[in-house]
């Protein structure tokens, strides 16, 4: 397969993209199917299940709102935020959905849609059921698919994921980082300008750019709306907003604080983002809803603190940053519920480290270091939120991943790029790790911090 740059980096609404962007574009194609099959004006009932890690957190992933949304016709990267609760609210208390805005049946979440986490399907434990029945409560069809993290699904059956694209279609193809080197090295091409080529197939060279762009304006308004938004999270968690109090703080030091308050900073906006996820807010998965902050804080570090910041420096770090994420995602897994947190804040952490490092001028080998060290560190990393509420440890976590990439680029720049560990082994060792990893500590809630904290 190969993934794109739009692909990796989806807009969409938190707090998850496993949990909440997969689930609703998985139920808008069941209901596109319908429509295909000329089914829909038929259907009378749809029932749905929610199986494994879906089951166990998807409550507090909002998942059930999520399904409802597809259903509904929504799509995560066009669904409006402030209109979500009163949309959920109408169809709560009419017990009425309308399939695709317009084929309204009786829909009654409690029997209608049910949590299964003791179902763990096949191919992968964040699965959905999908079923359509007639007015004779006849069988019309039965679909599943599969959210397999940062927002991509599969279908059962299907030879791959939902949009996929073929690596024939591109003129640079690659599957491995050693893979990548070596075509930039053919190429005599750096790999954001390997990777503009092969997203230009598509769209024009300006197009790609323009949205390129467009996707850094959306993660820019995430944090400036996350630093203005203050009060407490949902949830029963009770989290209390830090960025808004965090920003005062520091612009009240601006001229006389010393120089570590540029890490304050990108720690103020990993939190701006994520606290903004936590509620549901406009994000852009990268490569998850989960790990949003980093890419997003370490990028931010660079238009305000590096001399010499520009447009093309941005479009740089963005398309080398997706470059390394579709790497994770061809190769291990980038869903906490299949490898952990080291699936999404781990990989959220080289991707930004190769980002950064090849905006500030990096060679090819050096980029790649940087995305080793920036994943090597976060090895092991158990996914285990409290209460299934993407808020603790999550939001903290995505601070100090940040930090941890800036500190991985500027190493990586202090070398030659010639380095022992390559990013294929250690993304292979994360992959082996997340196999060995213990089911609990895979975003199940039953598992490290998520059973500690509730015995506290």
């Amino acid at each position: 397969m190969y993934v794109g740059v739009f692909d990796l980096f989806k807009v969409g609404i938190g707090p998850s993209s496993s949990h909440t962007t997969g689930p609703m574009r998985a139920a808008k194609s069941f209901v596109d199917h319908l429509e295909g099959e000329q089914l829909l004006d038929s259907v009378h009932r749809v029932e749905i299940d929610l199986c494994g890690s879906l089951g166990a957190t998807g409550r507090g992933h909002l998942s059930p709102e999520a399904v409802m949304l597809g259903l509904l016709g929504e799509a995560p990267e066009t669904v409006i935020p402030d209109a979500v609760a009163s949309t959920m609210h109408e169809v709560r208390s009419t017990e009425v959905l309308a399939l695709g805005g317009r084929r309204k049946i009786q829909f009654r979440e409690e029997d209608d849609l049910r949590m299964r986490p003791l179902t763990r399907l096949a191919f992968h434990t964040n699965g959905m059921v999908f079923r359509a029945f007639n007015a004779d409560d006849e069988l019309l069809s039965e679909r599943t698919y599969y959210s397999v993290g940062g927002g991509f699904v599969v279908e059962d059956g299907a030879s791959g994921l939902v949009d996929e694209a073929s690596p024939e279609m591109v003129p640079h193809p690659f599957s491995t980082a050693d893979e990548l080197l070596q075509a930039c090295e053919r190429s005599s091409l750096s790999i954001a300008e390997l990777i503009i080529r092969n997203e230009s197939i598509w769209r024009s060279r300006d197009e790609v750019i323009t949205r390129v762009l467009g996707i850094w304006a959306t993660m820019d308004a995430c944090i400036a709306q996350g630093c203005a938004t203050s009060g407490v999270l949902p949830g029963g968690l009770r989290v209390k907003r830090r960025a808004p109090e965090l920003m005062r703080q520091l612009e009240s030091e601006r001229g006389s604080a010393d120089g570590l308050s540029q890490m304050d900073w990108v720690t103020l906006w990993a939190l701006a983002v994520n606290e903004e996820n936590a509620s549901g807010g406009r994000v852009v998965t990268a490569p998850t809803n989960g790990a949003a902050g980093i890419v997003p804080a370490v990028l931010k570090y660079y238009t305000t603190f590096v001399e010499g910041a520009s447009e093309e420096g941005i479009v740089t770090f963005l398309l080398v940053a997706a470059a390394v994420g579709s790497l994770f995602k061809q190769n291990a897994s980038i869903s906490g519920a299949d490898v952990g947190c080291q699936g999404e804040v781990g990989s959220a952490c080289s991707m930004a480290a190769a980002g950064l490092a090849a905006a500030l001028g990096g060679t090819p080998g050096q980029v790649e270091n940087a995305a080793e060290i920036g994943i090597e560190h976060n090895l092991g990393l158990t996914c285990d939120p409290v209460e299934g509420l993407v808020q603790i440890p999550c939001i903290e976590r995505n601070a100090v991943a940040a930090v941890q990439a800036i500190t991985a680029a500027r190493m990586a720049l202090r070398g030659t790029g010639t380095h022992r560990v390559s990013l294929d082994q250690a993304i292979k060792t994360m992959k082996d790790t997340g196999a060995d990893m213990q089911e609990k500590y895979k975003e199940t809630a039953m598992g490290g911090l998520a059973l500690n904290v509730v015995e506290c």
